[in-house]
């Protein structure tokens, strides 16, 4: 998988479009990530007590890493990553400029 806990990102699908974040967590099995404080959704949690009242949250769901992009840290664009061999070693590059993408 190309994308990585902690890499930042731009969402390119959905009703997040053009919004960047930071990956928390990475869902391998599906091929889903989620991306922290982006892909809100409303959900109505029961009350824990009795005499207390239910709410709504906002929880941030997965989503599809296809829709997702990783942002560069030295040119700050959208891109797609390549793959290097340094050695025994197995770098990320950036597409657009050629850096080397550190995890």
């Amino acid at each position: 998988m190309k994308i990585h806990k902690g890499d930042n990102i731009q969402i390119m699908k959905g009703k997040d479009r053009g919004k960047q974040g930071k990956i928390t967590e990475v869902i391998t099995k599906q091929n889903k990530a989620l991306v922290k404080g982006l892909n809100m959704f409303k959900k109505h949690q029961r009350p824990k007590k009795q005499g207390e009242k239910g709410e709504l949250v906002s929880v941030s769901r997965p989503i599809a890493i296809s829709n997702l992009m990783l942002v560069c840290p030295s040119c700050n664009k959208p891109t797609r990553i390549g793959y290097r061999n340094d050695g025994d070693k197995k770098l990320r590059y950036c597409k657009k400029c050629k850096s080397i993408i550190e995890k």
